[in-house]
């Protein structure tokens, strides 16, 4: 079995790449989902966010993600307690996954902030996927996001060369949907050749 990073800022196109990768057969685990499903109501990290940021934080009995994100991403510290209180979960809903795997799986987890954890050194292999800036800008426009949580978010994140420097493989997402497949295809291939060796 075979523990792969798929990184990259926001914008960059690590769920297109991601469910490339798992049409070709890996096990895909996106760490925003699990982000999302380790906060839902009813679990103790709901509990901990709520406490820790109060109840304007909520819409309907539900977190409100957007009203979570005005308020982490304007203010450092508060980020860092929210990162506290979801990442350990993040990380041990990873492993619980990776427990269940077989041998020769190829497990990737599509994971942005893998160089701000410094988690690394948890995979066997890192694939990083680099985009322009103004790509990622106008795909995030398009997912409906302003100039302001543009900036924000891509303030947060790590530089492309920081992610490059510990990147054993590297998608370059400037061009169309295929040449990123082809290139995914390729990679791939050389995941393939890696597990058989673990």
């Amino acid at each position: 079995m075979l523990t792969v990073a798929l990184t990259g800022g926001i914008g960059s196109g690590k769920s297109v790449a991601g469910k490339f990768f798992a049409d070709l057969g890996a096990l895909v685990v996106d760490s925003d989902e699990l982000s999302r499903e380790v906060i839902d109501r009813g679990t103790k990290g709901f509990d901990e966010v709520v406490t820790t940021f109060g109840d304007e934080i909520l819409s309907a009995g539900a977190i409100d993600r957007k009203k979570l994100a005005q308020i982490v991403f304007s203010d450092d510290a508060k980020r860092r307690k929210l990162e506290n209180i979801i990442h350990p979960r993040v990380r041990e809903a990873f492993e619980a996954i990776v427990a269940k795997a077989k041998a020769g799986d190829i497990v990737i987890n599509q994971i942005p902030l893998l160089v701000e954890t410094s988690g690394g050194s948890r995979f066997n292999k890192i694939i990083a996927i680099t985009s322009s800036i103004e790509a990622r800008r106008s795909r995030l426009k398009e997912r409906g996001m302003s100039d302001f949580e543009i900036e924000e978010r891509m303030k947060s994140q790590v530089s492309e060369s920081e992610r490059l420097k510990i990147a054993d493989y590297v998608l370059s997402n400037d061009g169309t949907k295929d040449e990123l497949l082809n290139q995914v295809e390729k990679i791939f291939e050389q995941l393939r050749i890696d597990a058989s060796k673990n």
